[in-house]
């Protein structure tokens, strides 16, 4: 049996690439044997509505493929245009939805807010002629049957791990994953689904394996199953490496606790400020770097590494940059100038980047290096750095590289021109930041810190024993309405600190 295909667009925008579209799925030797197309010029005459037809063909289908380009199309009693109303369609059955954009000048207003739409549930591709569409779709089909299992051929996230089970994974972790995943891209499955239709539902499971990316993914441990599957952190005081390294960390973990490890201890290792309380009592931290901007480096390695290595990521901090380097390389389709312009993702391994993209670590396929670029420029960084050399290379590049002179010397705060500071006691970072009575999350919120473990052995138990905060409850240091604030000591340092800035 095939899998039937509704090809969807604005039936006036691309109706010779539908037509060629169909055609290629009859005619190209692997995909004919899978797949039937649908398009709607096909539809012989008959006494249904043709909204009642497309939408009938829509249910029964296996993949949908939606064309979005300039035009939104007609729109029926509600403002709808029947491509949405078939889109919607798709997502209320739970069907593959492949979205590919036409890189178009303008748009109509309404095509837009489609586009943006889409783009919260599921990812999509750019395309700028039909050979490039081509290949795109050919690429979608081939990941979908490998997913299924029709093809036998399968990147590391999508094999199945020959002693791994279902029992391998955290029914916590899944839990708490659907739960980002439904509020950040609209994620079909609820919280009581079975960890078996969950895991199904990401292609992590097949005949009662687990895929690889599963483990990545959902086990508290996957390095007992992939040791090399960690981030190796290293901070060092001057423009290169030398021992002894001042600061050296190795996480493990999920891929998502390991990225928020690794960004946080970035973080706490480049210089800040904390703004003034002029307009509000809240306090936004700046870093000199932009934690999106370090974030997409790192997530972009643990998305595209290649897992089959006996190599770690390396992110290292030195006094003038930041390199997060891993084990994996462009694919051919890429170079590296093509990374400073608008560009389709080819992910290394598409499950797990599937799986980054729905928790919103991910915002937009094929968008991060872009973003590397936007968010450093406007913080008037000098431009990033890609580099392909024994692996991936993104280096990007702290205010002090713009200096003539770089010392490779570190005092505990130094005041520089931009404004920012350098705290090295994270417990100080704690108190520069503290405002009256806050709770934990949100000293982590101001700060911009993801992993609670290392907020609480680096900032909060330090600041605890230097006397530095106190706890509101102190006889119930557990209590769900903890909070924390200053004390004498404290504030004398936050007026110190403030005076730097």
């Amino acid at each position: 049996m095939k899998h039937k295909v509704f090809i969807s667009s604005v039936q006036t925008e691309f109706a010779n690439e539908r037509k060629l579209l169909a055609d290629y799925f009859r005619n190209d030797a692997l995909l004919q044997l899978f797949f039937d197309p649908f398009i709607f010029e096909e539809v012989p005459a008959n006494t249904q509505s043709a909204e009642n037809v497309y939408l009938s063909e829509v249910k029964i289908s296996t993949v949908y493929i939606g064309l979005l380009g300039e035009n939104y199309g007609s729109e029926d009693y509600e403002g709808i245009s029947p491509t949405e109303r078939e889109y919607n369609k798709a997502k209320q059955e739970n069907i593959q939805r492949w979205i590919f954009i036409k890189d178009t000048p303008q748009r109509d207003i309404k095509e837009q807010v489609f586009i943006s739409k889409i783009e919260k549930d599921v990812s999509r591709k750019k395309f700028f002629d039909f050979e490039e569409l081509k290949d795109a779709v050919y690429r979608s089909s081939v990941l979908y049957l490998r997913q299924c299992g029709f093809i036998d051929s399968h990147d590391f996230d999508d094999s199945l791990h020959s002693e791994a089970s279902v029992s391998d994974t955290d029914h916590e972790l899944i839990t708490e994953f659907v739960t980002i995943a439904r509020n950040k891209r609209n994620f079909p499955l609820k919280e009581t689904d079975s960890v078996e239709k969950v895991l199904k539902s990401l292609k992590m499971l097949r005949n009662n394996k687990l895929t690889n990316s599963a483990l990545l993914v959902f086990n508290k441990n996957p390095q007992q199953f992939f040791p090399s599957a960690t981030i190796k952190c290293a901070y060092f005081h001057g423009v290169k490496i030398q021992k002894p390294i001042p600061d050296y960390k190795e996480y493990g973990g999920t891929v998502f606790s390991m990225a928020e490890s690794a960004v946080d201890f970035v973080l706490s290792k480049i210089s800040l400020t904390t703004g003034t309380r002029d307009k509000s009592n809240r306090v936004d931290t700046v870093y000199e770097i932009p934690r999106r901007a370090i974030a997409e480096a790192i997530i972009n390695a643990v998305a595209h590494r290649n897992y089959l290595s006996n190599s770690s990521i390396q992110v290292s901090v030195f006094k003038d940059r930041i390199e997060v380097l891993n084990s994996g390389n462009l694919p051919a389709e890429l170079s590296l100038e093509n990374l400073k312009k608008p560009h389709n993702s080819y992910p290394h391994n598409p499950i797990l980047a599937d799986a980054l993209f729905l928790t919103g670590d991910i915002e937009r396929y094929g968008t991060g290096t872009l973003d590397i670029y936007e968010l450093t420029e406007e913080q008037h960084l000098k431009e990033p750095t890609f580099s392909i050399d024994n692996g991936f290379k993104v280096t990007l590049w702290r205010p002090s590289a713009n200096n003539d002179t770089i010392h490779d010397t570190i005092h505990d705060t130094i005041h520089d021109e931009d404004g920012f500071i350098e705290v090295t006691n994270l417990s100080n970072r704690l108190v520069l930041a503290l405002n009256n009575d806050m709770n934990r999350n949100e000293i982590m919120e101001i700060l911009e810190l993801k992993n609670r473990a290392h907020f609480v052995s680096e900032y909060l138990k330090p600041a605890l024993l230097a006397q530095l905060i106190e706890m509101t409850i102190p006889d119930k240091p557990k209590s769900k309405n903890q909070k924390y604030r200053l004390t004498i000591t404290g504030k004398k340092l936050q007026e110190k600190l403030k005076v730097k800035q």
